[in-house]
């Protein structure tokens, strides 16, 4: 046992190795050279064999075959691409296997032999099995749909030649085996019968694609898989069915023979192109039945016309069964059926008529905007469509256009009215040709198009009344000369009896008129002249005077006109110049322009003539007269003119020697513009009312106060000017600063200390030296001598000081006219040299503005003794005496 064991392994694994060498060796043999049994003959789309692409080239992309007549699948199934046949025993291609990635390519080539070759029988000893590859045609196997069994029902035998010498297991794979629908077929594994388990629906599965296998008990493959289709037999199980149950078309009635109407179509599951789907139309029934209008195509299912009786007017609506048939129609075969609703859509084939051809009416003369007929038509088209509205025409007899006619839409008459007034004297009776149609045009033949239009003849009789007087026409004219003395007499209004055509037994009067100039007489109508007429003075100034003449008949019926008087005109008015006041300002202006106008006629106007009227030599010298056009003069003034407002008399006379003078009032005026003399003028002549007065009278009284108050200070100062000594040294200072590091303090006693650059230096001047800092300024005047400002280059200004020289000082200050008297150039000076910087350019940023901080500060102000508050203190700014206190609040009100 323990001596057979670890023989038995090394057996094993030999053989193992043996197994994997002849594998290696077999898969590169198979890589040269592939051969396989055919016969002689091979039809297109046979299957050949199967090659093992992946023992080749696993990674391979790419297939590629040298023989057109073939072609490979990605599983390595080699099929007939064309009919094979054999003329010798032999035949090869070569298959090309490509990696494009990897650029690697091996080559394969395929023997076709059509010699059997007999397999060698297997003996016991051999440990190795050498494929051989076997040939096993496929069998064409089909089933019946919807079989009735018995079930498994019996389809094929499938069988291997290998069988001849080996054990043979067969098994199969596939849709129907161990795919969906599992279990359909099975396969006997020794004897390699193939069963159906049950019926099969060719509409849903119409072909299985099997895979048989061969197999030896140890698993070897004896033959190449076998590709086995079973096609399922088509049954003709399934009925056409229509694509809609309702189908609903529309058809003009109008339509010509063979005109569509509309498809039907059908559908069958079953297998296409075959009796079963050959599907034949046909009507079953159409209602109404007679006459028969529609056929339908058998194979396309497409309805015509086929009758000329298509009429709406007669039937609007048919209703068709359709019948589908498979079988081509044959009656055995499945059928199904459909209804289709065809609408007749109304054309214009029937003419509207009128129900009678003639009709007579009445109406009063003088009448309009009446209705005195309605005309009814028949018309058998769709009622309140465009084939049915009525368009009438009146044909004849409306040539004076006294007559209307239009179509009422509800009833669709024709409504007959007369717009204009008839004459019965004029026309007692007026014959109209009446013609009607529809909206839309009429759609028969052209032949019978003009019958389309029907015509109807209406008289209409004019009834006699017995009319007022007739003012016609209403408007006449007279002409009248302006100035005419007054009871000139003219020629009047006349109206006049349309019956008798006369002007007797009328009576006039006058309604309008609106200056009252004329009188009519009642009998004649003839006018007279009340008051002289004035042209210009007529409203609308157009010549034209229109006066309201009424006309009475003895029965109180009256017309009225409109009298129209053209009042020629007089040459009565002379030219007016426009201009009253011109301003010239000289020297920019040398002349100045003026104008005329004249209401009279242009035949009695311009051109005009301007000139200087009796004026004095001394306006002769200054002023001249020259023509610009017809209308217009330009006066013009010498270089030497005063300036001054000169009166200047003008007179302007028309081509007709009517004249007039005007004087014109020009001011010669040193100015830019003219309007600035007329401001100037009106400022001087301006009044001052009484309340003006009043406040220039509160003004001065309120002047006379101040300056008693000030008076009345100075002397009060000059009773008291030195301070007690008592009060702590209680000195005003005078500051309007803010800025800290002034370089200057003030003394007790009046006078300013200044220190510059840790250096003491006594003041010599009568005013204290003002020093930049911030952009502030401290100035401070006190009584002293002469001084000389001068300004430092930089930041900071000083005076200059004596050299050892001493001067007495006065404690008092200098009054307000002294210290403006004084300071106002030298500060013009100071600031001018002062805001300039090394470079003498002047900078921008030196006077600020100094800011009002309110009121009960307890430090007082900061300016030019701020250095001082630590050493002496200020508080005594706080308790200051009633005088400073009432001095300090008139300063902060000022």
């Amino acid at each position: 046992m323990d001596a057979a064991g670890p023989r038995s392994s090394l057996r094993g694994a030999l053989c193992s190795l043996l197994l994997t060498l002849m594998l290696f060796s077999f898969a590169c043999k198979a890589c040269k050279k592939v051969i396989f049994n055919i016969p002689s003959k091979l039809e297109a789309d046979k299957m050949v064999g199967r090659v093992n692409l992946k023992e080749c080239l696993r990674s391979a992309d790419l297939i590629q075959l040298s023989d057109p007549d073939f072609r490979v699948l990605d599983d390595g199934s080699v099929y007939t691409a064309n009919t094979i046949v054999l003329s010798d025993e032999k035949r090869s291609f070569t298959l090309w296997l490509s990696d494009t990635k990897k650029q690697t390519r091996k080559e394969i080539t395929v023997l076709l032999e059509h010699q059997k070759k007999v397999l060698r029988k297997r003996h016991t000893k051999e440990t190795v099995l050498r494929r051989s590859k076997r040939r096993w045609a496929p069998i064409p196997c089909s089933m019946q749909e919807n079989s009735l069994g018995p079930f498994p029902l019996f389809l094929q035998q499938v069988q291997s030649d290998a069988a001849q010498n080996y054990t043979v297991f067969y098994s199969i794979s596939g849709r129907g085996v161990d795919q969906e629908p599992l279990n359909l077929f099975f396969i006997e594994k020794d004897t390699g019968n193939l069963f159906c388990t049950r019926p099969v629906d060719r509409e849903e599965y119409d072909i299985f694609d099997l895979i048989a296998y061969a197999s030896t008990a140890d698993g070897y493959s004896a033959d190449l898989p076998l590709p086995l289709p079973i096609r399922v037999e088509d049954e003709n199980d399934n009925h056409p069915l229509f694509t809609e149950q309702i189908y609903n078309f529309e058809v003009p009635e109008s339509s010509k023979l063979g005109t569509t109407v509309g498809v039907v179509c059908a559908t069958d599951r079953d297998e296409p192109d075959t009796m079963h789907t050959r599907l034949k139309y046909s009507i079953l029934e159409q209602t109404p039945r007679s006459p028969g209008i529609f056929s339908v195509h058998p194979k396309t299912g497409v309805i015509t016309i086929v009758s000329n009786y298509l009429d709406r007017e007669v039937v609007d609506k048919y209703k068709l069964i359709m019948k589908v048939q498979d079988m081509d129609g044959q009656f055995f075969g499945l059928m199904s059926t459909s209804t289709c609703l065809i609408t007749v859509k109304d054309s214009n084939d029937n003419a509207p008529a009128f129900k009678e051809n003639t009709y007579e009416v009445s109406v009063e003369e003088n009448a309009f905007n009446v209705e005195i007929l309605r005309i009814p038509i028949e018309d058998k088209d769709l009622i309140n469509t465009a084939n049915w509205r009525a368009n009438f025409t009146i044909l004849k007899g409306n040539e004076n256009g006294h007559f209307k006619i239009s179509t009422d839409k509800k009833t669709n008459e024709g409504v007959l009215c007369v717009v204009k007034p008839l004459n019965y004297e004029e026309n007692n009776q007026v014959i109209l040709e009446i013609g009607v149609g529809n909206e839309a045009p009429f759609s028969r033949d052209s032949t019978l198009r003009t019958t389309t239009m029907n015509r109807a003849l209406v008289t209409v009789h004019v009834k006699d009344q017995d009319e007022g007087p007739e003012c016609n026409p209403a408007a006449q004219y007279v002409r009248i000369k302006e100035n005419s003395v007054v009871g000139s007499n003219v020629n009047g209004y006349k109206a006049y009896d349309p019956e008798t055509k006369s002007s007797n037994g009328l009576r006039y009067k006058k309604l309008h008129d609106p200056e009252g100039w004329i009188t009519i007489d009642e009998i004649s109508g003839s006018i007279k002249t009340s008051k002289i007429l004035d042209r210009e003075a007529a409203i609308p100034r157009n010549n034209l005077y229109n006066i309201t003449v009424l006309a009475t008949d003895k029965d109180g019926r009256s017309c009225t006109g409109t009298l129209v008087v053209n009042v020629e005109d007089v040459n009565d008015n002379a030219p007016k110049i426009l201009q009253d006041y011109l301003v010239v300002c000289k020297p920019k202006m040398g002349y100045t322009d003026i104008s005329a106008v004249d209401p009279d006629e242009p035949i009695h106007g311009a051109p005009f003539y301007f000139s200087l009227a009796n004026t004095s030599p001394e306006i002769n010298k200054i002023w001249t007269l020259s023509k610009i056009n017809d209308t217009a003069a330009r006066l013009t003034y010498q270089k030497n003119a005063d300036f001054q407002e000169y009166n200047i008399p003008i007179t302007v006379k028309d081509r007709a020697g009517q004249s007039a003078t005007k004087t014109l009032r020009v001011n010669l005026c040193d100015c830019t513009h003219p309007s600035q003399c007329v401001v100037t003028k009106r400022s001087a002549g301006a009044s001052l009312g009484k309340w003006a007065i009043l406040a220039i009278l509160l003004g001065i009284a309120l002047l006379f106060s101040v300056l008693l108050t000030l008076v009345c200070g100075v002397v009060g100062a000059k009773k008291k000017k030195g301070f007690p000594e008592d009060l702590a040294q209680q000195n005003l200072i005078i500051s309007n600063t803010e800025a800290p590091g002034d370089d200057k303090v003030c003394s007790g006693n009046g006078f300013m200390t200044q220190t510059v650059n840790n250096s003491s230096q006594g003041l010599c001047g009568t005013m204290g030296s003002g020093v930049k800092n911030g952009g502030q300024e401290i100035i401070e005047m006190v009584k002293g001598g002469h001084q000389t400002l001068e300004s430092c280059r930089g930041h900071h200004h000083t005076l200059d000081s004596c050299r050892g020289g001493h001067v007495e000082m006065d404690n008092s200050r200098y009054t307000y006219s002294e210290w403006h008297n004084f300071t106002q150039p030298r500060l013009h000076e100071k600031l001018h040299l002062c805001n300039q910087n090394e470079d003498h350019i002047p900078s921008q940023d030196y006077i600020l503005t100094y800011n009002y901080e309110g009121r009960g500060s307890p430090a007082g102000s900061v300016g030019c003794c701020s250095e001082k508050q630590e050493e002496d203190g200020l508080d005594f700014l706080n308790n200051l005496e009633a005088k400073f206190t009432s001095l300090a609040e008139t300063c902060t009100k000022g």
